[in-house]
């Protein structure tokens, strides 16, 4: 088949299908027009297009709340987002100099809250233990093991 022949074939095929109408009438009916296809909304140059009203503003997102917060559903920045850029780095924690400070040695069954709660006098001072002795404890402040050598705070 040649580049077009495809063309010949459908002007063909259209010269058939007019025969048959002429020779039986009856047997073909007229397709329906097909109406056109009306645009779901108005185009900008069109004059539908100022008639219609502009769409309303979504409504401002409400604050989160104070129990919110306190759940933890407050936004935390990424590292690349522009809220981490305006907020100052946390404070890194120095070494324990070893001056006068005391420590405790975890026994069996313990966690830093009941040490808090006993050596401190506090047991909401925990988060400020464990943040003096993050390298002895780990990331999990939950596996606190007997034997570690905990630094108090003053």
């Amino acid at each position: 088949m040649g580049l077009f022949d495809f063309l010949k074939s459908d002007r063909r095929k259209a010269d058939e299908a007019a025969a048959r109408a002429r020779e039986h009438p009856e047997r073909t009916t007229a397709a329906p027009a097909r109406p056109r296809p009306v645009p779901a909304s108005p185009t900008p140059g069109s004059a539908a297009h100022k008639a219609v009203p502009a769409a309303p503003k979504p409504a401002a997102r409400p604050r989160p709340g104070p129990l919110a917060e306190e759940r933890g559903a407050a936004h935390t920045p990424t590292p690349h987002s522009a809220a981490h850029k305006a907020v100052p780095a946390a404070p890194v924690a120095r070494p324990a100099v070893s001056t006068g400070n005391r420590t405790y040695t975890v026994r069996e069954g313990e966690s830093l809250t009941a040490i808090a709660a006993r050596e401190l006098g506090n047991e909401a001072r925990w988060r400020e233990l464990y943040a003096m002795n993050r390298g002895v404890i780990g990331s999990s402040p939950d596996l606190v093991r007997p034997g570690m050598v905990l630094t108090l705070p003053t």
